[in-house]
């Protein structure tokens, strides 16, 4: 009977363990913020996709949310087209919604925005680019260019389009001597459908951030501290004050030189979906980290980095309205890249990391625009110096070498992410983003080069540039 009485309190708190594993599980997912931030990125995906985008409805999760993550699939999505909302529920414990606002596009916990207006993808299909849509027909393409060599690139990185365990390309423009020699979307995708520029929206920031200190006085070389007007200062500030971090200067959030002690992790738990759909306020999740090095003297690669100069820059205007239009206003519409969005999150700050979305050919615009040095149609739209300021290494030495303001320097032949490639020129500035974006510009060829997909498999981003490029003439 011992015994007996011995295997039943055994079973009991056998049983206790295995019915308390899925609490454990359940609570420990909650910790890391899993559901919570997964179901953020779900409805904010969605939501952008939708109403930023113009994308048809019925497969936006498998296109745009479930490859990112097995994770996902315990989401559940509603849309509500009416009202341009997106709801999104994991597993029956946590629900986020996503909302389309007007000049702020999706923005994850607001409330429905009645003047918000969806976005309808559209192309100019009469005026050749930049001024329409229209690109320059092969047999116009004049002496040097390898017509068929360029045609087989531009098959070739099409193959696998709509997998999502391939390279997944979605768009393709390449522009020499300011004429668009070659534009496509991957098939499924209306043309002028705007694409999600992740990591490349930092280089757009740091093109605003230039324009504010030519134009609004933001002083570059001074400490973010004191780069606020009287009233526009976020509450961060007062505790930069007290420590280190007072010292921090604008040009090193520019070049990504802030010391401060946080990482780039991408992993469900990680730094990054935190930031973006953890937090209300990305610049103040990003400015609440310590200082590890003194400012000017590192350079690492942080998202929440980007944050930090959107939110510099929203201290410039004294009302936030005039903020959210100002990405349209001083950028957008003077080079007519009507389809272009630069969105904000829950406080109001730009995401200046990670949300922006704009077609094929208005990244091949605003790639052109950094190209002429900021001039447009005979216009100063970005003033002078931008181009060198981009190309300029962000340290003297080390992995700072491959990256400029808010840019990628693929070709540095010291820390160039494409340094093994031989076709891939030195002076080439790069807009680059998560899951294969990037607008590549080459001054010594005078051409642009974009590519957008959606990869979660192999793709050699340094091969296509070099393979593009190697069909071009000086």
């Amino acid at each position: 009977m011992a015994q007996i009485r011995g295997f039943k309190r055994v079973a009991v708190v056998a049983g206790g363990v295995v019915l308390g594993l899925p609490a454990l599980v359940v609570g420990g997912l909650f910790y890391f913020g899993i559901p919570q931030n997964a179901a953020g990125m779900a409805a904010k995906g969605i939501c952008s996709a939708a109403f930023v985008a113009g994308r048809p409805l019925a497969n936006l999760m498998a296109e745009e949310v479930l490859p990112a993550s097995p994770v996902l699939q315990a989401i559940r999505i509603s849309i509500d087209e009416p009202n341009h909302t997106v709801t999104a529920r994991f597993a029956g414990l946590v629900t986020r919604r996503a909302a389309l606002l007007r000049d702020r596009g999706c923005v994850v916990g607001a409330e429905s925005d009645p003047q918000a207006r969806a976005y309808q993808p559209g192309i100019d299909p009469n005026r050749p680019w930049p001024a329409g849509d229209v690109a320059v027909p092969a047999d116009q393409w004049g002496p040097g260019v390898d017509v068929g060599k360029l045609q087989q690139v531009a098959e070739a990185a099409f193959v696998g389009a709509g997998d999502p365990n391939g390279a997944n390309a979605r768009g393709l423009a390449v522009v020499q001597h300011g004429r668009l020699l070659l534009l496509r979307d991957a098939p499924g995708l209306a043309p002028g459908t705007p694409l999600h520029g992740w990591s490349m929206t930092k280089t757009i920031t740091g093109m605003l951030t230039h324009k504010l200190a030519a134009e609004a006085g933001l002083p570059l070389d001074g400490p973010v501290v004191d780069a606020f007007p009287a009233g526009r200062a976020p509450a961060w500030v007062e505790d930069w004050r007290k420590d280190g971090r007072k010292d921090i200067k604008v040009s090193d959030l520019l070049y990504m030189r802030d010391g401060l002690k946080s990482t780039e992790d991408y992993n469900p738990w990680g730094s990054v979906p935190q930031m973006l759909w953890g937090a209300n306020d990305t610049a103040a999740w990003a400015a609440a980290h310590p200082a590890e090095a003194a400012p000017g003297t590192r350079w690492r690669y942080l998202s929440a980095t980007a944050n930090l100069l959107a939110a510099v820059d929203r201290g410039r205007f004294d009302k936030d309205e005039t903020y959210w239009k100002y990405p349209r206003t001083a950028l957008f519409d003077p080079i007519g890249a009507r389809s272009a969005t630069l969105e904000t999150d829950a406080s109001g700050t730009w995401v200046g990391s990670s949300y922006m979305w704009a077609s094929v050919s208005d990244w091949a615009r605003l790639g052109q625009l950094v190209l002429q040095d900021g001039q447009w149609d005979g216009k100063q739209v970005l003033p002078p110096g931008w181009l060198k300021r981009a190309s300029t290494p962000a340290t003297a030495g080390g992995d700072g070498r491959g990256y400029g303001a808010m840019s990628w320097l693929y070709g540095n032949r010291q820390a160039g992410d494409c340094k093994a490639y031989p076709g891939v020129p030195e002076d080439m500035v790069a807009m680059g983003g998560h899951w294969g974006q990037v607008v590549a510009v080459v001054p010594s060829k005078d051409a642009v080069v974009v590519r957008m997909g959606w990869i979660h498999g192999p793709y050699d981003e340094c091969k296509l540039l070099a393979d593009v490029l190697s069909a071009l003439p000086k």
